[in-house]
């Protein structure tokens, strides 16, 4: 099993490290897993919950996101299709996995902000993806967020 562990030029111990992201960063991590590896889920979620710092992450969104994210995976990926630049299975693993999750949340967790959702998969990208993955997963999610969250996107374009 490949280890995937935060860049530290962007880890910052005190910033964006409320249990919900922490789920976020785990969830990444898992998805990353079941991108390589194409791992059962529960074997990957009990690995998960067994890391260092687990206990300060909220584990119910991380399972919302880990087992939701894997479940919808193929409608997550025919929608966010049209608005990438080549075959989704030519991204990376995080960002992939971050796509995933931000469309995730968009789709299923409508009382998150569409703004938290990009800025949080921005921000995992940033810790774990590449030098400039985290401007693409920003502008993926950004039109994915015009089309599932048409409304409130449009409301926040006015204001």
């Amino acid at each position: 099993m490949q280890a995937m562990t935060q860049k530290s030029e962007h880890a910052n111990p005190n910033k964006n490290r409320t249990p919900r992201h922490r789920a976020r960063e785990f969830a990444l991590q898992g998805l990353y897993q079941w991108l390589l590896n194409n791992e059962e889920v529960r074997a990957i979620e009990l690995h998960i919950r067994q890391a260092h710092g687990f206990d300060k992450a909220d584990a119910e969104h991380f399972d919302a996101l880990l087992y939701g994210t894997v479940k919808q995976a193929p409608e997550l990926r025919t929608g966010l299709a049209p608005l990438i630049d080549r075959d989704i299975s030519a991204l990376s693993p995080v960002e992939h996995a971050a796509l995933l999750i931000g469309a995730y949340e968009l789709r299923n967790h409508l009382e998150i902000p569409y703004k938290v959702v990009i800025n949080e998969a921005v921000e995992l990208t940033k810790s774990f993806g590449g030098i400039d993955g985290h401007k693409y997963v920003n502008g993926v999610l950004d039109k994915y967020a015009a089309s599932a969250r048409e409304t409130e996107v449009n409301a926040g374009r006015k204001s």
